[in-house]
């Protein structure tokens, strides 16, 4: 595979991170704010969309068993635009059980079209991409999606301003729309022949080839650790600004935008240094251990008489420490699953995907839960954000020497070594 079908696998990954963004930032914010919802109903909806993803074995499992990768891409983005639409649509609907349901049905939608069109890309490349590049590939296709992250949040935030639910519902329509027919584009041809399928055996069978490496147990435990710690801030930090800070549904949005455009350089950060500084592992405790800086410096923000320079800073200091960890962790993800018996990316990928999931379903259930929790118990919005900031701190204090204790992943070698200097996980 060259550069030029990464880079439009690439694209796929960018249309993904557009749409759900989206819903982790605009709607999530809207049923905080504007409806005055808990917080933990975006946590339950958003939970939906990724609890679902525990399904990515074995959407892995079948691309692997099929001749091409490219209808799983399409029929999952198709999936996740409509889904994305009908969450859009359940939101501006209003706070009725009627609404709820619309918006969870869409929410279900977006984590079942995530999760086959992500797992298949990730398979894709790990199988067609050389092992000399598949560092470089990861990292691109990573960044890609970032792009999608930060381009889209602020975008949508200038022309979600001024607020209305028929406007909500426009702006998510035409991301979705755009996304949908950008990733149809970019896959268009990208596999010009039919190739041999992996021999076809049982999922519970491919599951367990993948869970008897040891180096990939220990990397799906380090998965979902780590995953916990990033995932727990994603809900609570725009409803934060909102509250504490008083800033309105755009400017939150482009909040949004500033932190994933910081996780993209850091991101290029440890691309351009790795070489010649630390290892992959030095970076990775690196990125956990300054997030967890950060999300103490945004708990303190609110005290400091709530100035939203502060705050600017301390969510762009958290998306560049983020990107820190995240390149180190995909790039020894691309290179395990090609390391592995040939034909059984999509298995590996899917079981990395699924722990990330239950990862990020349980940390934002947790983080919202547990801020809406101390606010019941008669705590300011201030203080009861600021509480969780600081426990989800001390999970990334934890991830951090999970990362320091993972031994050399032997198998990994050939796909790190070009950029991220010959270190491994």
């Amino acid at each position: 595979m060259n550069w030029t079908s990464i880079v439009r696998l690439g694209l796929v990954q960018t249309s993904l991170g557009a749409i759900v963004v989206m819903m982790t930032s605009a709607l999530n914010r809207v049923m905080v704010v504007e409806l005055a919802l808990p917080a933990l109903v975006p946590g339950l909806l958003i939970a939906i969309h990724h609890a679902v993803q525990v399904l990515r074995p074995a959407w892995g499992h079948g691309s692997d068993s099929t001749a091409r990768r490219t209808p799983w891409i399409v029929g999952g983005m198709a999936m996740l635009a409509l889904g994305g639409f009908v969450a859009a649509l359940g939101v501006a609907s209003g706070r009725s059980w009627g609404a709820l349901a619309l918006a969870a049905l869409g929410f279900l939608g977006v984590g079942l079209g995530a999760g086959a069109a992500g797992t298949s890309v990730l398979a894709t490349l790990a199988s067609g991409v050389a092992p000399e590049r598949r560092a470089g590939a990861a990292t691109l296709v990573w960044v890609m999606m970032i792009f999608g992250f930060a381009l889209t949040a602020p975008l949508a935030g200038h022309f979600l301003d001024p607020y209305s639910p028929a406007r909500l519902v426009a702006v998510t329509g035409t991301v979705c729309g755009c996304a949908f027919l950008l990733s149809l584009i970019a896959v268009w041809g990208i596999e010009t022949g039919a190739s041999a399928p992996a021999a076809k055996r049982p999922l519970k069978a491919a599951l367990a080839e993948v869970w008897q490496d040891r180096q990939a147990r220990r990397f799906t435990l380090f998965i979902f650790v780590s995953m916990l710690a990033y995932s727990a801030q994603e809900l609570l930090v725009e409803p934060f600004a909102g509250l504490v800070f008083g800033l309105p549904p755009g400017v939150t949005t482009k909040l949004a935008g500033l932190q994933h455009g910081g996780v993209l350089i850091g991101m290029l950060l440890v691309a351009a240094l790795s070489r010649r500084i630390g290892s992959l592992r030095g970076w990775t405790v690196v990125g956990c251990l300054a997030s967890a800086a950060s999300l103490v410096g945004l708990a303190a923000s609110g005290k400091l008489g709530a100035d939203p320079l502060a705050l600017r800073l301390c969510v762009g200091a958290l998306g560049v420490s983020n990107g820190v960890y995240a390149v180190a962790a995909i790039g020894s993800m691309m290179g395990l699953a090609g390391a592995g018996a040939k034909g059984r990316e999509g298995a590996r990928m899917g079981v990395w995907g699924a722990a990330q999931a239950l990862a990020f379903a349980l940390g934002g259930i947790v983080g919202t839960g547990l801020a809406d929790l101390v606010r019941l118990g008669g705590a300011s919005a201030l203080d009861a954000y600021a509480f969780v900031f600081v426990i989800e701190a001390a999970v990334f204090v934890g991830a951090g020497e999970l990362a320091r204790r993972l031994g050399g992943a032997r198998n990994a070698a050939p796909a790190t070594a070009p950029i991220l200097g010959g270190h491994h996980v």
